[in-house]
């Protein structure tokens, strides 16, 4: 992972860089920030930097034996440890080696990524991840070897915060004295929550949010979106790159959502019950989990175009479509309104939870929008 393919985050890397060339390194750091700024990619790429055998003032070669072998995370002087649990497959006592292969495959395809689906991709259903004593015993087992190819062992602990308190004590000696030329990055979600014994042994790096432009910019050159696309989900991802991505994926149910919201509020509006009930005719063939999209889709917007009746438009997150559409629609939606609109979203979705009949539920939610939307 190069500097380069980190967005974001210019001001860290010249920190990180600066270290380095100093040969200043801090034995153990705490990288931190939002969920979706890029803490594990940063790391990652600090850690290449570090064992990079040619590197420039700015970034690692890429090409070097080293650089090859953190392309493909299979350097044997980098350890990962992150949250792990039992699976149909590794059925006891599991550390993070047994899933290596898959955290390899999860950070190459997509380093920009949530616990959650961190937890599904491995396997371990409703259970929560956990960095475990087991764990502790094997990092201890690595570190006390000596370094194989680079001058430094570096061990990269993703969401330190889901260590039990036997492994953080476990860990704390070795922090306190690690072996020579070790180096512990911690990557944390969730600072607050790291042993303080830990956290107290490891200088800070802090990450900011990212800015609307870089995550466009990132948009555009890995994926190809254009660019009113790209400006629009970057807007609506508050500084995550994650959200970013899940916006992106959802932009075409996004769009049957935002189509299916603007007829239903006109028809509303003219009062033309025929039209009503055959827009309820063909959402009702949707499927339960497209309406419950939909419901939640339309809760946003409402909210949204209520803040925009409220005059804080800086608050409010609209791609360019749904601006477009909220200029004429946000008067309808106000305070003699806003409640009761609501409370008949949320029922119909959490009648349609129930397997309500939909054709009922949908053409009493909008009759009764009929009655309000006017207010």
């Amino acid at each position: 992972m190069l500097f380069s393919q980190v967005i974001g985050q210019s001001k860290i890397k010249s920190r990180l860089i600066s270290s380095v060339k100093a040969e200043r390194i801090p034995h153990a750091q705490l990288f931190h920030g939002p969920e979706g700024c890029g803490s594990l990619v940063l790391a990652i790429a600090y850690a290449q930097y570090i064992c990079c055998e040619n590197k420039s003032d700015s970034d690692s070669c890429g090409i070097c034996h080293s650089c090859r072998k953190f392309e493909k995370l299979v350097h044997p002087d980098l350890h990962f440890a992150y949250p792990v649990n039992t699976s149909k497959d590794i059925s006891k006592d599991p550390v993070s080696d047994d899933y290596i292969a898959l955290w390899r495959e999860q950070i190459l395809s997509n380093p920009y990524f949530r616990s959650s689906q961190w937890y599904n991709f491995i396997g371990i259903e409703n259970k929560q991840g956990l960095i475990s004593k087991n764990e502790s015993e094997s990092i201890i087992r690595k570190l006390n070897l000596k370094s194989f190819e680079s001058e430094y062992k570096i061990l990269i602990i993703w969401l330190p915060e889901k260590m039990n308190a036997t492994a953080s004590n476990m860990l704390l000696k070795l922090i306190e004295e690690p072996p020579e030329k070790t180096i512990f990055l911690l990557v944390s979600e969730e600072p607050q929550q790291v042993l303080l014994t830990i956290a107290s042994r490891t200088q800070p790096i802090k990450l900011d949010r990212l800015s609307n432009s870089e995550i466009k910019e990132a948009l555009q050159s890995g994926y190809e979106v254009h660019a009113d696309v790209a400006a629009s989900i970057a807007r609506l991802s508050n500084g995550s790159f994650i959200a970013a991505l899940e916006n992106l994926e959802k932009s075409e149910e996004q769009s049957f959502n935002f189509s299916q919201f603007t007829t239903i509020m006109r028809l509303s509006y003219m009062r033309n019950i025929p039209e009503i009930n055959n827009w309820v005719d063909e959402m009702s063939g949707i499927g339960r989990e497209r309406l419950k999209s939909f419901f939640n889709y339309a809760l946003r917007i409402i909210r949204e175009n209520f803040i925009l009746n409220l005059n804080n438009p800086e608050i409010v997150y609209l791609s360019i479509e749904e601006e477009q559409f909220s200029e004429k629609f946000h008067p309808y939606i106000n305070g003699r309104n806003i409640m009761a609109i609501s409370e008949e979203i949320n029922a119909a979705s959490n009648d349609i939870e129930r397997n309500a009949n939909a054709k009922i539920v949908l053409f009493d939610m909008a009759l009764k929008i009929v009655k309000l939307i006017r207010k």
